[in-house]
């Protein structure tokens, strides 16, 4: 276990901002209760990773929000969950003769031709894939805050560095911003190397380490983000038991929560967060709980 104390002096030395608490967002319901997150925006009700699911994600009165980023053939970041178009957007019409038609291998002018929530409903017809800076500059006209996840960074060879200069840019690196931004990713490699860049940030991995290694993840991650699924009453104590580099208890975000019985079960095992496709569904069965 990580001595508190020399994490917090080391933590104090950095220059950290105050890192963000769980339950101190007074929108996540009563105090006390895990976080709630909407999963690509509010993404039951809104086409996923658009700007209409985050603004839909504001209405609903939710001000954490998770999306995912990808890298285009001519070096653009884009948000979009899958490293193919197809699912997501019209591309197979548009560019027909271009499968598997990934985001790689396509420009990001190309990608802003494509329509990216009729698939979802004709309400959202002409709705586009928007660049990071594009998203950026929304979460923030929304006062929202935001869990990032590094999507197959396998795929993109440096592309922490490359996020890391976008949020600089968009002022999204200074004392006030750090405490609304999380970054994530499946890939301990690519969250080792973002804490290593910017200690002050929040990072998480996403995945379920063995109780045996979450000390090592401990050096690099304050979150540890599994599968719903797999998370027990004993696990999120592992975790909370452990200071994270920054020297505050391990916290836990559970994906992916859509019903009331699941939060409530989650809630119960002392997750600090549940990452929702419905995140309203989630909160009422919170609050009257």
């Amino acid at each position: 276990m990580h001595a508190r104390v020399v994490a917090t002096a080391a933590a104090a030395a950095l220059g950290t901002a105050t890192l963000f608490s769980p339950t101190s967002d007074a929108r996540a319901g009563e105090v006390g209760k895990p976080l709630v997150i909407a999963h690509r925006g509010a993404s039951a009700y809104a086409p996923e990773n658009t700007l209409a699911a985050i603004d839909k994600a504001a209405k609903l009165g939710f001000s954490w929000v998770e999306n995912d980023v990808q890298r285009t053939k001519d070096g653009r970041l884009v948000v979009l969950h899958d490293d193919s178009l197809r699912r997501t957007t019209n591309v197979e019409k548009v560019f027909p003769d271009r499968a598997p038609w990934k985001v790689k291998d396509f420009t990001a002018a190309e990608i802003a031709r494509l329509d990216a929530g009729s698939w979802f409903s004709p309400a959202y017809a002409g709705v586009r894939v928007p660049t990071l800076e594009q998203y950026m500059r929304r979460v923030e006209h929304n006062h929202e805050k935001l869990l990032l996840e590094i999507k197959n960074p396998e795929l993109y060879p440096g592309i922490e560095q490359q996020i890391l200069k976008l949020l600089g840019n968009e002022g999204w690196l200074d004392r006030r911003h750090l405490e609304r931004l999380i970054v994530q990713s499946f890939s301990a490699a690519s969250v080792r190397t973002v804490h290593e860049l910017k200690p002050a940030l929040t990072t998480a991995f996403l995945g379920k380490p063995p109780v045996t290694q979450l000390q090592r993840y401990a050096r690099f991650a304050d979150l540890v983000n599994p599968s719903y699924g797999s998370v027990s009453t004993g696990y999120v104590a592992s975790v909370h038991d452990l200071d994270g580099p920054h020297g505050r208890p391990l916290r836990v975000f559970a994906w992916t929560v859509n019903d009331a019985a699941t939060a409530r079960k989650l809630a119960g095992y002392g997750a600090d967060g549940l990452i929702s496709n419905k995140p309203d569904v989630v909160r009422a069965a919170l609050v009257a709980d």
